[in-house]
């Protein structure tokens, strides 16, 4: 988990996909991609496979998938699962940009 620490204790806002092999997830990849390409090096996005992650699925509570959270400094900012698109998760992120 010290790992993870490291992943979300930076300025920049880090979203995070908690995800698995399925197709609504694989639909949120395109859309991830998008949101990454469109803040650049403003903001982190990282995909976490729930299968090979289960310690830190069940830490962070994760239920259903996908599971989209945003840290910044470490901090939890915004938590949703299900689908969300472009426009919503870009909007979100350059909140805390």
């Amino acid at each position: 988990m010290s790992k993870f620490g490291e992943l979300i204790d930076v300025e920049i806002p880090v979203l995070l996909d908690f995800f698995t092999v399925d197709e609504q997830s694989q639909n949120m990849h395109v859309i991830l991609r998008d949101v990454a390409a469109a803040l650049g090096d403003k903001a982190k996005v990282i995909k976490i496979d729930v299968e090979k992650n289960k310690e830190l699925a069940k830490a962070l509570r994760v239920k259903r998938l996908p599971t989209l959270i945003i840290y910044k400094n470490g901090e939890m900012k915004w938590r949703q699962s299900g689908y969300q698109d472009v426009d919503t998760l870009i909007g979100l992120m350059q909140e805390y940009v």
